[in-house]
């Protein structure tokens, strides 16, 4: 309890599904080659879109305009991260770019 009496609200978590990491289910190099996962295809087209809006930009400079830590932009990259959807935003904004896309993914 609180020292007004009221009980602190029980926090509930919710676990996260167990899954590779990008780079582990795609054929190396990571992120040229394409993998036949369609999840992990997408993780790897937003890396190679990513890594050219970055260009010659530094990653400390790009992660400081998406307000996000070098390494998870490091680890993103990488593909030993998932980036999560405010990742993804972050980053579309602070590049100007359109990053995030399965179009070329999905099966009609």
């Amino acid at each position: 309890m609180r020292g007004n009496g009221r009980r602190r609200p029980t926090l509930e978590f919710v676990s996260r599904t167990e899954r590779a990491l990008p780079i582990e289910g795609a054929p190396a190099p990571w992120p040229d080659a394409p993998s036949d996962d369609q999840l992990t295809e997408i993780a790897r087209q937003f890396v190679v879109r990513l890594r050219t809006e970055i260009g010659s930009q530094s990653i400390r400079s790009v992660a400081l305009r998406a307000g996000l830590s070098h390494v998870t932009l490091l680890k993103v990259l990488a593909g030993r991260a998932w980036p999560d959807l405010a990742t993804i935003g972050r980053l579309e904004l602070a590049l100007n770019a359109d990053l995030y896309s399965s179009t070329t993914i999905r099966h009609d």
